[in-house]
Order: structure tokens, then sequence, then C-alpha cells
């Protein structure tokens, strides 16, 4: 019983969990709904932007050892898609308009 439990939780978390290119995406569609909806000013768009290419750069730099990333690797670029989240967040949800 506690393997079946054990298994339902592992593959649930599993079917969540978004790969990191598959948040860069869901982050690059973000930014550009905040552009069409109005809500990021041209200056919020040019620095999520670059905050983008930044981390996208960065995965791109850790992968290139084996196509694979290490834990730790893993762990700072979730690090770094969770603080560019919080920003496109807080910049749509500013009250700033184009």
């Amino acid at each position: 019983m506690k393997t079946l439990i054990l298994l339902a939780t592992v593959s649930t978390g599993l079917i969540w969990a978004q790969s990191i290119p598959q948040r860069e995406h869901n982050q690059r569609q973000r930014i550009e709904q905040g552009v069409r909806s109005g809500s990021l000013t041209p200056a919020e768009t040019a620095r999520l932007a670059r905050e983008e290419r930044a981390a996208h750069r960065q995965t791109m730099i850790d992968r290139r050892d084996g196509g694979v990333f290490t834990p730790a690797e893993r762990a700072r670029a979730q690090r770094r898609l969770d603080r560019i989240s919080g920003d496109i967040a807080r910049l749509k949800h500013n009250g700033r308009a184009r």
C-alpha cells in the first residue's frame, strides 16, 4: 500500500512539473500577452525580455556539458525562472499602462 501511494504521488508530481524550456516558453507567452493587453510598458517589456534572454543563455551554457542538467544547475535555473515569473506578475499588475 505504501508503494502504491508513493508511486501515485511521484507520478502526479512528474505530470505537473514543467521542463525548463517549457517554463521559458510559457514566460515568453506571458510577456507577449502583457504587451498585447497593454499591461506592460515598453520599458518593462524590454527589461523582462532581457532577463528572459539571460536565463535562456545560461540554460544553454548549462546544457552544453552533455545536454543534461545536474541537480544544482536545475535548481539554479528554477530559481532564476521563479524570480522572472515574479517580476512578470508584479510588472503586469503594477497599474502602469502603455
